[in-house]
């Protein structure tokens, strides 16, 4: 990839990614996930920072196994999770190429030092690893406070779609020592890779259901 790449319109598309701080990126997520359509955005605005609030604090330890591909980029992935045959953790490293890129070309050093992206890569999948087979999914249920059914002393919580991602986007950030959250990343590697694809990943990380 060249500076060229980055034309005038993509610089200008990113300065005002780069205005919104750290939750207001999670009610963005929140906003363009399914199910949300609609919803209050002060609603959306207690979920992004309590999912923020979650991540950052949440206690996690990588355990699944890394393996690097290539070929991210046309799917739209930096990195994805899966639980089988064994909890694995896939790196597409033409994504990570191009996030080094990116960074080094908008000066976000300060924020995303050298190495910190494939490092953040790991630590948002070891999140979601967390979420899919512990109970750290019941607990940020209860700390979203989604009530969906309450029947005498029996509350029901729901699942806010999108929080993960945030929790995910948190933990990465503050476990890495990261100045912004890799949400700001991703947006601004969408806007990059684009051109190249066509369309703008929502967020370049998989994982399985």
């Amino acid at each position: 990839m060249s500076a060229a790449l980055l034309d005038r319109a993509a610089l200008a598309a990113i300065s005002a990614l780069e205005a919104d701080d750290d939750v207001e990126f999670g009610v963005r997520l929140l906003a363009n996930t399914p199910t949300h359509e609609g919803r209050d955005p002060e609603l959306l605005r207690h979920w992004a920072r309590t999912a923020d609030a979650f991540g950052a604090a949440l206690p996690v330890a990588a355990t699944a196994r890394i393996v690097e591909s290539d070929g991210g980029l046309a799917k739209g992935l930096l990195a994805r999770y899966t639980s089988r045959p064994v909890p694995t953790v896939e790196l597409f490293t033409d994504t990570l190429a191009l996030a080094e890129e990116v960074i080094d070309l908008l000066g976000w050093r300060d924020r995303y030092p050298a190495g910190s992206v494939r490092a953040a890569a790991i630590a948002h999948e070891a999140v979601h690893e967390r979420l899919h087979h512990g109970p750290a999914k019941k607990a940020l249920k209860h700390a979203l406070n989604h009530v969906v059914l309450r029947a005498g002393r029996h509350t029901l919580y729901g699942h806010v779609a999108g929080a993960d991602e945030i929790a995910a986007h948190a933990h990465a950030r503050t476990v890495c020592g990261l100045g912004r959250s890799p949400l700001l990343l991703t947006a601004a590697l969408a806007t990059a890779a684009e051109p190249r694809h066509g369309s703008a990943p929502g967020s370049p990380h998989g994982r399985e259901k």
